[in-house]
């Protein structure tokens, strides 16, 4: 059984910057791919970004490039969002998610196992 643990949310002003952890255990992290969503109150959980199982390669949504990082540390099972230049927009339940792949996607369909959320919220 894969569990998966998200921190680092919290309340932050527009235009500051937060890192979100998650933390992988049960199974072998680097035979993952991983994944971030976000759900905003009353909208569908949506992709944030993406990472293939060995870091190589990245995938974000339009809407965060260029202001959020997606990296992962498979010797400490960890994976990571830093996220800067943070918008009133960016307010929602984070969760992290995992796909037993070599190849990350975007879709909330592909991911097996997720997290129980962290509270990003931002403050205009």
């Amino acid at each position: 059984q894969v569990q998966l643990v998200e921190s680092g949310g919290g309340l932050v002003q527009a235009g500051g910057s937060l890192r979100l952890s998650c933390a992988i255990s049960g199974r072998t992290f680097s035979r993952y791919a991983m994944g971030w969503f976000r759900q905003a109150p009353g909208k569908e959980r949506e992709f944030v970004a993406a990472i293939s199982w060995n870091g190589g390669s990245t995938y974000y949504a339009d809407s965060v490039k260029g202001r959020f990082t997606c990296s992962r540390d498979n010797a400490k099972n960890t994976l990571y969002l830093q996220m800067n230049s943070l918008k009133p927009e960016d307010t929602a339940v984070y969760y992290c998610a995992a796909k037993p792949a070599v190849v990350a996607g975007t879709s909330i369909y592909e991911y097996d196992y997720w997290g129980q959320g962290t509270q990003v919220t931002v403050s205009s």
